[in-house]
């Protein structure tokens, strides 16, 4: 046991001399480093986005290399906020960890207090409970944020709702709101004339239509972004592989048929 506790204080002190060349090589860039010493909150902001994405890319392709380097860059912007924040007198980088630190304590009284939980749910439902208690919002779902992406978004809504006891009892209920979302939306669009189509109700119908799938992919433990965003990945793949063998053989793609096309589809179905 005692070998085991001194082999991770190497590896803790390892760690934190990594933090610390970090926030160093950080001090050098903001004071020499030109495109650094311009660098503000609001520049930092898109490009923190685009790093986040290319993460979020890098988990899809089960890239483990590439995992690690944009969770660096992640790691640095980090620090650079709280570098400018440090500079402006806002706070410091302390601040920030302490801050995170309290709040984990605060938020898992299970493990650091006297709260008693039987499963993975009740630390969901406690932990929403105690967000919203901590910032003082006047509706559980004030804490979701407007510019998330609006999968993401309908998925956060419904979790949250669920957080507080508002949910369907069993998956099959969510199956037939489903359903009747289907039937709803089918009319407004009259799948089956040429009629007219009233395009604020079907707008309203299909949103409506999506939320319900959304909510039916939570209860059976799909992630519908992750699911969406492997079907256009795979989309991609297909297309392109029309596009390479089509062209291979002669043909512009502007000028095929679709049963030319189709031709090519299948044979990219059948590839791994």
């Amino acid at each position: 046991m005692s070998q085991i506790i001194k082999t991770t204080d190497l590896r803790r002190k390892e760690k934190l001399e990594a933090f610390d060349r970090l926030l160093t090589i950080m001090d050098e860039l903001r004071e020499n480093c030109p495109w650094d010493k311009k660098q503000t909150m609001e520049s930092l902001r898109h490009l923190t986005i685009e790093e986040t994405y290319e993460l979020s890319d890098s988990i899809l392709e089960g890239d483990i290399h590439e995992i690690k380097k944009e969770l660096g860059d992640i790691m640095l912007h980090l620090v650079f906020y709280s570098k400018i924040a440090d500079e402006n007198n806002a706070f410091n980088l302390v601040d920030v960890l302490y801050g995170i630190c309290d709040k984990l304590i605060y938020r898992h009284p299970h493990i650091y207090g006297d709260v008693s939980v039987e499963d993975e749910e009740a630390v969901k439902r406690n932990w929403e409970k105690l967000k919203l208690k901590e910032k003082g919002n006047n509706s559980v779902l004030g804490g979701v944020p407007k510019s998330l992406p609006v999968l993401v978004k309908a998925m956060r809504i419904q979790e949250k709702a669920r957080g507080v006891g508002f949910d369907w009892e069993k998956k099959e209920q969510v199956w037939e709101k489903v359903e009747e979302e289907m039937r709803e939306f089918r009319d407004e669009f009259n799948v089956e004339n040429d009629a007219p189509i009233n395009q604020t109700r079907a707008l309203s119908e299909f949103g409506d239509l999506l939320f319900s799938l959304i909510n039916y992919a939570r209860f059976v433990n799909i992630n519908p972004e992750e699911a969406l965003e492997r079907t256009n990945r795979k989309f991609i793949k297909r297309f392109q592989y029309l596009e390479t063998e089509s062209f291979k053989d002669g043909k512009n793609i502007s000028d095929m048929t679709l049963a030319e096309m189709d031709k090519y589809w299948e044979e990219a179905k059948n590839l791994k």
